[in-house]
Protein backbone atom coordinates (compact mmCIF):
# COMPACT_ATOMS: atom_id res chain seq x y z
CA UNK A 1 0.00 0.00 0.00
CA UNK A 2 2.57 2.26 0.91
CA UNK A 3 4.50 2.22 -2.20
CA UNK A 4 1.13 2.31 -4.29
CA UNK A 5 0.87 5.49 -1.89
CA UNK A 6 4.15 6.87 -3.66
CA UNK A 7 3.50 6.05 -6.96
CA UNK A 8 0.09 8.41 -6.59
CA UNK A 9 1.98 11.41 -5.96
CA UNK A 10 4.08 10.55 -9.21
CA UNK A 11 8.07 11.12 -7.85
CA UNK A 12 9.22 11.16 -11.33
CA UNK A 13 7.05 13.84 -12.62
CA UNK A 14 9.15 16.37 -9.72
CA UNK A 15 11.64 16.77 -12.57
CA UNK A 16 9.40 19.76 -13.82
CA UNK A 17 9.71 21.55 -10.28
CA UNK A 18 13.36 22.29 -11.34
CA UNK A 19 12.68 25.20 -12.59
CA UNK A 20 12.15 26.43 -9.46
CA UNK A 21 16.09 26.57 -9.64
CA UNK A 22 15.95 28.61 -12.83
CA UNK A 23 15.48 31.73 -10.46
CA UNK A 24 18.95 30.67 -8.18
CA UNK A 25 20.71 30.05 -11.70
CA UNK A 26 19.73 33.46 -13.46
CA UNK A 27 20.09 35.49 -10.44
CA UNK A 28 23.73 34.81 -10.35
CA UNK A 29 23.45 33.11 -6.90
CA UNK A 30 23.94 29.25 -7.96
CA UNK A 31 26.94 29.46 -4.74
CA UNK A 32 25.06 31.18 -2.05
CA UNK A 33 24.48 28.50 -0.36
CA UNK A 34 21.33 30.22 1.68
CA UNK A 35 19.43 31.05 -1.37
CA UNK A 36 20.17 27.22 -2.20
CA UNK A 37 18.64 26.21 0.98
CA UNK A 38 15.52 28.58 0.28
CA UNK A 39 15.26 27.59 -3.32
CA UNK A 40 15.25 23.59 -2.00
CA UNK A 41 12.71 24.08 0.01
CA UNK A 42 10.59 25.51 -2.57
CA UNK A 43 11.55 22.80 -4.71
CA UNK A 44 10.29 19.93 -1.87
CA UNK A 45 7.07 22.05 -1.22
CA UNK A 46 5.97 22.35 -4.79
CA UNK A 47 6.59 18.58 -5.24
CA UNK A 48 4.09 17.80 -1.88
CA UNK A 49 1.93 20.08 -4.13
CA UNK A 50 2.41 19.27 -7.67
CA UNK A 51 2.01 15.52 -6.08
CA UNK A 52 -1.69 16.49 -4.58
CA UNK A 53 -3.12 17.59 -7.91
CA UNK A 54 -1.93 14.50 -9.38
CA UNK A 55 -3.82 12.67 -6.90
CA UNK A 56 -7.07 14.96 -7.53
CA UNK A 57 -6.12 14.18 -11.38
CA UNK A 58 -6.15 10.16 -10.77
CA UNK A 59 -9.25 10.56 -9.29
CA UNK A 60 -11.49 12.55 -11.56
CA UNK A 61 -10.12 10.71 -14.58
CA UNK A 62 -10.11 7.01 -13.20
CA UNK A 63 -12.33 5.92 -15.52
CA UNK A 64 -10.61 7.40 -18.88
CA UNK A 65 -7.51 5.88 -17.53
CA UNK A 66 -8.90 2.35 -17.64
CA UNK A 67 -9.15 2.81 -21.16
CA UNK A 68 -5.88 3.89 -21.35
CA UNK A 69 -3.33 0.96 -22.19
CA UNK A 70 -0.35 2.86 -20.21
CA UNK A 71 -2.51 5.24 -17.49
CA UNK A 72 -4.42 1.78 -16.28
CA UNK A 73 -1.74 0.84 -14.45
CA UNK A 74 -1.97 3.95 -12.02
CA UNK A 75 -2.78 3.05 -8.27
CA UNK A 76 -6.45 4.51 -8.40
CA UNK A 77 -7.40 2.64 -11.95
CA UNK A 78 -5.78 -0.22 -11.11
CA UNK A 79 -7.75 -0.35 -8.24
CA UNK A 80 -5.09 -0.41 -5.32
CA UNK A 81 -5.65 2.55 -3.90
CA UNK A 82 -9.38 3.22 -2.81
CA UNK A 83 -11.28 6.91 -4.14
CA UNK A 84 -12.10 7.86 -0.27
CA UNK A 85 -8.22 6.61 0.41
CA UNK A 86 -7.43 9.09 -2.33
CA UNK A 87 -9.39 11.94 -0.92
CA UNK A 88 -7.90 11.51 2.24
CA UNK A 89 -4.43 11.85 0.76
CA UNK A 90 -5.21 14.74 -1.37
CA UNK A 91 -6.43 16.73 1.16
CA UNK A 92 -3.66 16.11 3.71
CA UNK A 93 -0.82 16.95 0.81
CA UNK A 94 -2.71 19.90 -0.55
CA UNK A 95 -3.42 21.36 2.60
CA UNK A 96 0.44 20.71 4.37
CA UNK A 97 2.04 22.34 0.84
CA UNK A 98 0.08 25.62 1.82
CA UNK A 99 0.80 25.18 5.86
CA UNK A 100 4.84 24.67 4.62
CA UNK A 101 4.64 27.36 2.39
CA UNK A 102 3.60 29.89 4.68
CA UNK A 103 5.67 28.55 7.54
CA UNK A 104 8.46 27.81 5.97
CA UNK A 105 9.04 30.25 2.47
CA UNK A 106 6.98 32.99 2.81
CA UNK A 107 3.04 35.10 1.75
CA UNK A 108 4.38 35.51 -2.18
CA UNK A 109 5.33 32.00 -2.19
CA UNK A 110 2.49 30.50 0.00
CA UNK A 111 0.30 32.85 -2.63
CA UNK A 112 1.74 31.15 -5.42
CA UNK A 113 1.37 27.75 -4.24
CA UNK A 114 -2.56 28.81 -3.55
CA UNK A 115 -3.25 29.79 -7.10
CA UNK A 116 -1.75 26.66 -8.59
CA UNK A 117 -3.23 24.89 -6.42
CA UNK A 118 -6.52 26.14 -7.35
CA UNK A 119 -5.88 26.41 -10.78
CA UNK A 120 -5.40 22.97 -10.81
CA UNK A 121 -8.31 22.21 -8.77
CA UNK A 122 -10.41 23.85 -11.04
CA UNK A 123 -8.12 21.56 -14.19
CA UNK A 124 -9.32 18.69 -13.08
CA UNK A 125 -12.46 19.22 -12.64
CA UNK A 126 -13.28 21.49 -15.31
CA UNK A 127 -10.67 23.53 -17.69
CA UNK A 128 -8.99 19.86 -18.95
CA UNK A 129 -12.30 19.02 -20.90
CA UNK A 130 -12.31 22.62 -22.86
CA UNK A 131 -10.03 22.21 -25.71
CA UNK A 132 -7.01 24.92 -25.95
CA UNK A 133 -7.79 26.02 -22.44
CA UNK A 134 -6.13 22.54 -21.21
CA UNK A 135 -3.05 23.35 -23.19
CA UNK A 136 -2.96 27.15 -21.52
CA UNK A 137 -3.25 25.95 -18.12
CA UNK A 138 -1.00 23.14 -18.00
CA UNK A 139 1.85 25.96 -19.27
CA UNK A 140 0.77 28.74 -16.90
CA UNK A 141 1.90 25.19 -13.70
CA UNK A 142 5.13 26.09 -15.50
CA UNK A 143 5.32 29.94 -15.45
CA UNK A 144 3.79 29.60 -11.22
CA UNK A 145 6.76 27.10 -11.14
CA UNK A 146 9.14 29.83 -12.55
CA UNK A 147 8.07 32.54 -10.48
CA UNK A 148 7.92 29.94 -7.12
CA UNK A 149 11.18 30.15 -7.78
CA UNK A 150 11.89 33.60 -7.24
CA UNK A 151 9.79 34.15 -4.65
CA UNK A 152 11.14 30.60 -2.21
CA UNK A 153 14.66 33.12 -2.70
CA UNK A 154 13.52 36.41 -2.19
CA UNK A 155 10.55 37.66 -2.32
CA UNK A 156 11.85 41.30 -2.97
CA UNK A 157 13.44 39.85 -6.01
CA UNK A 158 12.89 41.60 -9.78
CA UNK A 159 12.44 38.54 -11.96
CA UNK A 160 12.34 38.89 -15.89
CA UNK A 161 9.32 39.17 -17.84
CA UNK A 162 11.31 37.15 -20.09
CA UNK A 163 11.65 34.18 -17.58
CA UNK A 164 7.51 34.34 -17.71
CA UNK A 165 7.31 34.58 -22.08
CA UNK A 166 10.11 31.87 -22.61
CA UNK A 167 8.41 29.39 -20.22
CA UNK A 168 5.38 29.59 -21.31
CA UNK A 169 6.14 29.35 -25.09
CA UNK A 170 8.27 26.27 -24.15
CA UNK A 171 5.95 24.51 -21.73
CA UNK A 172 3.35 25.01 -24.74
CA UNK A 173 4.88 23.51 -26.85
CA UNK A 174 5.36 20.64 -24.83
CA UNK A 175 1.56 20.06 -24.17
CA UNK A 176 0.97 20.11 -27.65
CA UNK A 177 2.94 17.72 -28.10
CA UNK A 178 1.56 15.68 -25.59
CA UNK A 179 -1.66 16.12 -26.56
CA UNK A 180 -0.76 15.12 -30.60
CA UNK A 181 0.83 12.19 -28.82
CA UNK A 182 -2.39 10.88 -26.94
CA UNK A 183 -4.36 11.39 -30.44
CA UNK A 184 -1.27 9.15 -32.41
CA UNK A 185 -1.67 7.04 -29.41
CA UNK A 186 -5.26 6.10 -28.63
CA UNK A 187 -6.10 7.04 -32.18
CA UNK A 188 -10.33 6.25 -32.23
CA UNK A 189 -10.08 5.44 -28.56
CA UNK A 190 -8.68 9.35 -27.96
CA UNK A 191 -12.13 10.88 -27.01
CA UNK A 192 -13.58 8.49 -24.45
CA UNK A 193 -10.02 8.94 -23.25
CA UNK A 194 -10.01 12.48 -22.83
CA UNK A 195 -12.64 15.16 -23.27
CA UNK A 196 -10.84 17.50 -24.83
CA UNK A 197 -9.14 15.05 -27.39
CA UNK A 198 -12.25 15.13 -29.33
CA UNK A 199 -11.91 19.00 -30.34
CA UNK A 200 -8.26 18.12 -31.60
CA UNK A 201 -6.84 17.11 -34.51
CA UNK A 202 -3.42 15.98 -35.74
CA UNK A 203 -3.47 18.80 -38.61
CA UNK A 204 -4.50 21.45 -35.72
CA UNK A 205 -1.98 20.23 -33.49
CA UNK A 206 0.67 20.78 -36.08
CA UNK A 207 -0.26 23.93 -37.19
CA UNK A 208 -0.33 24.91 -33.30
CA UNK A 209 2.79 23.55 -32.97
CA UNK A 210 4.55 24.96 -35.86
CA UNK A 211 3.47 28.48 -34.16
CA UNK A 212 4.92 27.70 -30.89
CA UNK A 213 7.95 26.47 -32.11
CA UNK A 214 9.00 29.45 -33.57
CA UNK A 215 7.81 31.51 -31.01
CA UNK A 216 9.93 29.74 -28.40
CA UNK A 217 12.95 29.99 -30.44
CA UNK A 218 12.14 33.80 -30.94
CA UNK A 219 11.47 34.68 -27.28
CA UNK A 220 14.67 32.52 -26.03
CA UNK A 221 17.04 34.49 -29.02
CA UNK A 222 15.05 38.28 -28.19
CA UNK A 223 15.97 37.47 -24.46
CA UNK A 224 19.72 36.76 -24.85
CA UNK A 225 20.40 39.68 -27.15
CA UNK A 226 18.14 42.48 -24.86
CA UNK A 227 19.79 45.14 -23.85
CA UNK A 228 17.97 44.46 -20.44
CA UNK A 229 19.55 40.81 -20.51
CA UNK A 230 22.90 42.14 -21.34
CA UNK A 231 22.91 45.04 -18.88
CA UNK A 232 22.58 42.45 -15.91
CA UNK A 233 24.49 40.17 -17.10
CA UNK A 234 27.12 42.35 -18.51
CA UNK A 235 27.98 40.23 -21.57
CA UNK A 236 26.44 39.29 -25.07
CA UNK A 237 27.62 35.62 -24.97
CA UNK A 238 23.98 34.27 -23.72
CA UNK A 239 23.48 34.33 -27.09
CA UNK A 240 25.52 31.20 -28.13
CA UNK A 241 23.60 28.75 -26.02
CA UNK A 242 20.56 29.28 -28.42
CA UNK A 243 21.99 26.50 -30.56
CA UNK A 244 21.14 24.10 -27.76
CA UNK A 245 18.03 25.56 -27.58
CA UNK A 246 16.96 24.70 -31.00
CA UNK A 247 18.79 21.44 -30.62
CA UNK A 248 16.76 20.11 -27.92
CA UNK A 249 13.32 21.61 -29.72
CA UNK A 250 13.94 19.84 -32.81
CA UNK A 251 14.73 16.59 -31.20
CA UNK A 252 11.51 16.74 -29.44
CA UNK A 253 9.60 16.99 -32.77
CA UNK A 254 11.80 14.10 -34.07
CA UNK A 255 11.14 11.96 -31.11
CA UNK A 256 7.33 13.15 -31.75
CA UNK A 257 7.00 12.58 -35.57
CA UNK A 258 9.27 9.94 -36.17
CA UNK A 259 9.32 7.63 -32.87
CA UNK A 260 6.05 8.27 -32.05
CA UNK A 261 6.68 9.66 -28.64
CA UNK A 262 5.97 12.45 -26.35
CA UNK A 263 2.96 11.18 -24.32
CA UNK A 264 4.54 11.23 -20.88
CA UNK A 265 7.23 14.36 -21.56
CA UNK A 266 9.14 13.37 -18.40
CA UNK A 267 9.94 10.06 -19.33
CA UNK A 268 11.24 11.33 -23.16
CA UNK A 269 13.81 13.11 -21.28
CA UNK A 270 14.64 10.50 -18.91
CA UNK A 271 14.92 7.58 -21.78
CA UNK A 272 16.72 10.33 -24.92
CA UNK A 273 20.06 10.25 -24.26
CA UNK A 274 20.54 13.14 -26.77
CA UNK A 275 18.19 15.31 -24.83
CA UNK A 276 19.36 14.85 -21.84
CA UNK A 277 22.68 15.85 -22.70
CA UNK A 278 21.46 18.58 -24.64
CA UNK A 279 20.56 19.84 -21.64
CA UNK A 280 22.72 19.70 -19.22
CA UNK A 281 25.25 20.90 -21.86
CA UNK A 282 22.80 24.22 -22.30
CA UNK A 283 22.82 24.22 -18.34
CA UNK A 284 26.45 24.06 -18.13
CA UNK A 285 27.05 26.50 -20.73
CA UNK A 286 24.73 28.72 -19.50
CA UNK A 287 26.40 28.96 -16.10
CA UNK A 288 30.06 29.40 -17.40
CA UNK A 289 29.08 32.49 -19.73
CA UNK A 290 27.19 33.96 -16.77
CA UNK A 291 29.46 33.00 -13.74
Amino acid sequence: MFIELIKLIRPNQWIKNTIIFAAVIFSKNFFNLQYIERALIGFGIFCIASGSVYILNDITDVEQDKKHPEKSKRPIAAGKVSIPVAYVYFFIMAVGSLVLSYLFVNNHFGNVVSLYLVINILYSLIFKKIAILDVVVLSMNFVLRAVAGVYAIAPTLEFSTWLVICTFFLSLFIALSKRRAEIVLLEEKAEGHRRSLRDYSTKLLDEMIAVVTASTVMSYTLYTISSSTIQKFGTVNLVYTIPFVVFGIFRYLYLIHMKKAGGSPTRLVYKDKPLMINIILWVITAMLILY
